[in-house]
């Protein structure tokens, strides 16, 4: 499975959610009692479902650095003292305990909004513990994601949620000419590349469908990702690296395996450079915008 780091992950998902609520409606989350956003990250999804739901919400995630940075971040928003969780010499397989679905929750309820470690494939909790248990962006990097699904289902008494997105429909507009097709062309390498259906979305479906799970709806929620100015230090950051071509090199391995050449890879890198320093000429003159939209899918099954 791909690694991601805390920047990454926050940078990506930042404002997903606050504009509306409507894809999660089929959710009910106003209803549910306990739920688990596996493969939680730095608890960006936690954070929304914890606002929402009257009950607990627990993340789970096989990355430990990933855990202790939403633990960190929940500490700082709550403004409450950093408190060490009882849990944290757990394997990530819960493969150190006597029983290997034994409830780990509650030796971390010191935290704020309890993580846990834990692998999407095997998950540490015993059969029935949730009556949601949802994800968001997990199963496009899963090999098998219909495995994941049916151990989703083996814990959930009721719903299981996967909010997936389509990353070969992704647009992009932008003040910068060059950029639009230049992404465009990275894309598709990338998608030729990768092992994993990063363009799931709404066929999540079919992944389902596959683990005996009735999928009850499906909704769109785009995800919109603006820059425009003022730039906050993020922004900045993302222009730095199109500039030097460090962002397009950690795809590199990926392109590879595709399709593209090494040649075609160095001659797309120089034009990406390229337009880097145009982008941050424009924002130099408080001239350069960006807008990306990333469609995600909500589906909704019964177990």
């Amino acid at each position: 499975m791909r690694e991601f780091t805390a920047d990454y992950l926050t940078r990506t998902r930042e404002g997903m959610w606050d504009d509306s609520h409507d894809a999660l409606e089929p959710l009910a989350l106003d209803e549910r009692e306990r739920v688990l956003d596996v493969g939680c990250g730095t608890g960006e999804l936690t954070r929304v479902l914890d606002a929402r739901c009257p009950g607990d919400v627990v993340g789970c995630d096989a990355d430990r650095r990933l855990l202790a940075a939403a633990r960190e971040r929940n500490r700082e928003r709550r403004r409450e003292p950093d408190l060490e969780s009882e849990g944290d010499d757990e394997g990530e397989n819960g493969d150190e305990s006597e029983n290997e679905h034994s409830d780990p929750v509650d030796r971390n309820e010191r935290d704020h909004g309890p993580v846990v470690a834990g692998d999407a494939l095997r998950l540490p909790f015993p059969d029935d513990t949730f009556d949601l248990v949802v994800c968001q962006a997990l199963l496009i990097n899963l090999p098998d994601p219909a495995a994941a699904v049916r151990e989703f289902a083996r814990v959930s008494s009721n719903l299981v949620a996967a909010i997936e997105p389509d990353n070969g429909s992704v647009t992009v507009d932008s003040s910068v000419d060059a950029e639009p097709p230049l992404e465009r062309r990275a894309r598709r390498a990338y998608l030729e590349g990768i092992e994993t259906d990063v363009t799931l979305g709404a066929s999540a479906r079919e992944v389902f469908a596959e683990a005996g799970v009735e999928v009850l709806e499906t909704r769109r929620y785009d995800h919109d990702r603006t820059i425009e100015p003022p730039y906050d230090e993020g922004a900045l950051t993302v222009a730095k690296r199109k500039a030097s071509g460090s962002g397009l090199a950690d795809d590199r391995a990926t392109m590879l395996a595709g399709e593209l050449t090494e040649e075609g890879y160095d001659r797309l890198r120089t034009e990406w450079r390229s337009m880097g320093r145009d982008v941050i000429e424009q924002m130099g003159d408080r001239e350069y915008r960006r807008r990306e939209v990333v469609p995600f899918y909500v589906t909704v099954g019964a177990v």
